[in-house]
């Protein structure tokens, strides 16, 4: 299973895919295509070009778009550029700045996030005072992007059964095999793009565009992913920061394993909560406690490990599959009663709606396509933010902690060094904890049963940054702004809009 796309903010997916089907997009009521001057601030003569640009926005459809230029490298501004997509609604009232925004992954498209579901990534008063600028970071959708396989090859990395037994020798070696065709295949396609997409990168692009959109300092709200992207900004640019708030925080400082640990343990927490849930209602396919029901799920995942469930395109199930399917619903409370439809469809042996999860996860369509680049643009970014050892031995003493922590998940959680330890482009990563001195205030938010960013990594957040302040939110689901309750909602817009600091953490 490939844990960064659990790591990434799917507030978006779900939406789109599950609660926000028809959603209109406001209308714009900014006039004519507009400039964004840049501020004219002095930077090294190599930069000088890209911190120049001035961007010409064009309608598209009820909002605005343009594409700015990056350098590929910024450590060789001049061996080449990069094109970066930017969709925006101008600030219905009195204008204070720009308000770039990022659904998280890494993969995440901010500008279908925006462009498609505007009202769900911010509420009415962020719209009326600020410019609402989604982008697609560097790597991924409509700007320049990482790119791997045709669909067809797609559906193989993704879901043809492993043959042997997990964690052995035969195993380790397919995966390997497959992971490397994988890694091979995205450096032929996108060449030398594909060892510069890192977040460090992409932190450097969201400081050139705050420039040439004309913003003396970044206002910025990230969700998921999107917050290891605003806290590494803070720690490069603390003298630019405006107003940050960090949705659903990842800790900066976590290594591979410890958020492989932390995600196991965030999704067995969701099941269990989704199963009492269950429990308690008239039409759960489960009975008993919920420990038992877990038992149940564990032994769903150990017989379609050893005997995988064809699903009528012909595709086997496999216990990696379920757990994507599993993991797809329990982002938030809301698509809990979808879940239940699956399990029972799996326990009467049909695969279909299991598949139909999964496909939504990994952004599959009905005709077998891939409707975005996401899969591939997680992998490139993942396997340049961390470090990863593909010795067999330690995998499986990883793979080991992993089951012990969350015994019906974690089984499946393991291994995925693999796929980066075989990746083109190798770093050493340190992870570290970012103190961003001198910066204003940032909000960190953080909720308590959040599956893909565990609470407890937006309290190391908020306590490493100097300038970082905890808002908890005391529910279920992933990420808290727009989706849990008005004391969040208030609490951030009143920061955004008045730069209101909260006296201590308001526990929504």
């Amino acid at each position: 299973m490939r844990r960064g796309r659990a790591a990434g903010a799917l507030a978006s997916v779900v939406a789109s895919s599950l609660l926000l089907a028809g959603c209109a997009m406001p209308a714009f009521l900014g006039g004519p295509p507009d400039r964004s001057e840049p501020t004219g601030e002095r930077v090294a003569p190599e930069l000088e070009p890209y911190y120049s640009q001035v961007l010409e926005w064009e309608r598209c459809g009820d909002l605005q778009c343009t594409t700015a230029v990056a350098p590929l490298d910024w450590s060789d501004p001049g061996s080449g550029e990069i094109e970066l997509a930017l969709v925006r609604q101008a600030a219905r009232g009195e204008r204070l700045g720009s308000l770039l925004v990022n659904p998280g992954g890494p993969g995440g498209s901010g500008f279908d996030f925006i462009a498609d579901s505007i009202d769900f990534a911010t509420g009415d008063r962020l719209q009326q005072r600020f410019d609402v600028v989604g982008f697609d970071p560097r790597g991924v959708g409509r700007s320049s992007a990482v790119t791997c396989l045709e669909p067809a090859e797609m559906d193989a990395f993704l879901y043809d059964l492993v043959p042997g037994e997990r964690g052995s020798d035969e195993w380790i070696a397919e995966v390997t095999d497959a992971n490397r065709a994988f890694g091979q295949a995205c450096s032929d396609q996108t060449g030398d793009l594909l060892g510069n997409v890192d977040t460090v990168s992409a932190a450097r692009d969201l400081d050139l565009l705050r420039s040439i959109l004309g913003d003396d300092e970044l206002n910025f709200l990230g969700y998921s992913y999107g917050t290891l992207l605003g806290a590494t900004y803070a720690g490069l640019y603390p003298d630019r920061v405006g107003r940050l708030v960090l949705d659903g925080a990842i800790d900066p400082a976590a290594s591979n394993q410890e958020v492989n640990i932390a995600q196991s343990i965030g999704f067995e927490d969701a099941l269990a909560a989704y199963l009492a849930d269950c429990l308690a209602g008239d039409a759960c396919p489960f009975s008993g406690s919920v420990d038992s029901a877990m038992a149940e799920v564990a032994r769903l995942l150990a017989s379609v490990e050893q005997t995988p469930i064809r699903a009528g395109d012909g595709r086997m199930l496999g216990a990696n599959a379920l757990v994507t399917a599993i993991i797809y619903p329990l982002y938030t409370p809301d698509t809990w009663p979808y879940l239940s439809d699956m399990f029972e469809s799996v326990m009467f042996g049909q695969a279909d709606t299991a598949f139909l999860f999964a496909d939504l996860y990994n952004g599959r369509t009905e005709d077998g396509a891939y409707e975005d680049n996401s899969t591939e643009a997680f992998r490139a970014v993942q396997c340049l933010d961390y470090s990863y050892d593909d010795d067999p031995a330690a995998m499986r003493t990883a793979a080991d902690e992993l089951a012990a922590a969350a015994p019906v998940i974690g089984p499946y959680f393991g291994y995925g060094e693999v796929g980066c330890a075989q990746w083109p482009y190798l770093t050493e990563v340190e992870r570290a904890p970012i103190a961003a001195p001198g910066a204003p205030p940032i909000m960190v938010i953080g909720t308590t049963g959040d599956p893909a960013t565990p609470y407890h990594w937006a309290v190391s957040l908020a306590e490493q940054l100097d300038s970082g302040f905890l808002v908890t939110y005391d529910g279920e689901g992933h990420t808290a702004y727009r989706k849990s309750n008005a004391c969040i909602d208030d609490t951030v817009e009143a920061f955004l809009v008045d730069g209101e600091v909260p006296a201590s953490d308001p526990g929504c």
